[in-house]
């Protein structure tokens, strides 16, 4: 019993690491996809997309985990199915209940990490996040400007355009700013430009050969003006406070100020680790397989068992967010279907050993 202990543990283990790495690599590719697709219309600046893979992946890593223990106890168990393990198993006179230990042992340091990353890591790397997109909101409008795309002012009066951009000489190229001033319409296009800090900390824009056009919008009457040189002053952003939302919110802070929302937030942050241990006990009455009917039922009763889980602990944070439900019964009672569910999962599975020892 030992020597297989040993040998399952090794082979959950193995199991569990080739699905992380799978599961991580296709994480940060619909994270990539999602803020290339930001970084493409302007939203996000493109230095800033690493940083924020970084973060979006630390934040999503217990679930990661959590979802890896799970299928890799499935698919180890499926395969002893598959490969007739589990009739020399049941042969032996050993029931299924004999895994709980194995499982267990696999699952308790799995749910350890997923706790600590729930609990601390994760609410970091959304406060890091959270910060970073403020600062990147407090860069000024040239700073912010993409090559090749029309660029809105955040006070939606200017458009900035620019062809080319080198940010280390600090020269833009083929310059076109539209801007609506005291009801009238400024067109600005340039050559070149290039910006600069003047000694006492100001930053200008100062345009080369270009032409200003101004006028009233619907009028055939503009003003139009040749310039060799335009200068513009860059004004200074002012970057407010990060908004304090629960899930930015420490766990220790949570803790201490236990309001509908945070009380909320401990649901989700408390209920992975135990959801945890709860999964991967699941996938032992999911693993059942029919060598003659195929494992596709099963696999796709646990996929579901899986996402109906996480779905109802997304639920049942948000009810006792709003003070709909107790917290208690937020907090256990997802919980508490689950176990009911695996309790009739391996009553099912035990049923025709009980009718045989009866008989």
């Amino acid at each position: 019993m030992r020597l297989f202990s040993r040998a399952a543990l090794r082979e959950f283990a193995g199991t569990a690491a080739a699905i992380s790495v799978a599961l991580t690599f296709i994480l940060l590719t619909v994270v990539l996809i999602r803020l290339l697709a930001q970084a493409a219309g302007g939203r996000v600046p493109a230095d800033a997309v690493l940083a924020l893979i970084v973060f979006s992946t630390l934040n999503h890593l217990p679930i990661v985990l959590a979802l890896s223990a799970f299928i890799a106890v499935l698919l180890s168990m499926s395969r002893s199915y598959r490969d007739s393990e589990m009739v020399v198993w049941f042969a032996s006179g050993l029931p299924l209940t004999a895994w709980i230990g194995p499982v267990l042992r696999f699952a308790l340091p799995v749910a350890l990490a997923v706790g600590a990353l729930s609990l601390f890591l994760s609410p970091w790397a959304q406060q890091q996040a959270a910060a970073y997109r403020k600062q990147l909101e407090g860069r000024d409008e040239v700073s912010r400007v993409a090559p090749g795309v029309f660029r809105e002012s955040s006070d939606s009066r200017r458009v900035f355009y620019v062809e080319a951009l080198d940010t280390d000489a600090g020269r833009v190229r083929n310059v076109f700013i539209s801007a609506i001033q005291d009801g009238k319409l400024n067109i600005t296009v340039a050559a070149s430009g290039l910006m600069r800090r003047a000694e006492n900390g100001d930053r200008f824009v100062t345009l080369e050969d270009g032409r200003r056009y101004e006028g009233e919008p619907g009028s055939a009457e503009y003003r139009v003006m040749h310039f060799e040189k335009y200068s513009v002053r860059i004004e200074p952003r002012e970057i407010g406070e990060i908004e304090q939302t629960p899930r930015i919110t420490s766990t220790v802070e949570l803790f201490d100020k236990p309001t509908q929302a945070n009380r909320g937030e401990l649901v989700w942050r408390l209920g992975l680790p135990l959801a945890t241990i709860v999964l991967a006990l699941l996938a032992i009455p999911l693993s059942f397989v029919n060598p003659r009917a195929g494992r596709t039922n099963s696999l796709i009763f646990a996929v579901l068992a899986f996402s109906i889980y996480v779905n109802l602990l997304g639920v049942s944070q948000s009810l006792v967010s709003k003070g709909q439900i107790n917290p208690a019964l937020g907090t256990w009672g997802v919980h508490g279907l689950m176990i009911a569910l695996l309790v009739v999962l391996f009553l099912i599975r035990l049923r025709p050993i009980i009718w045989r020892r009866k008989a």
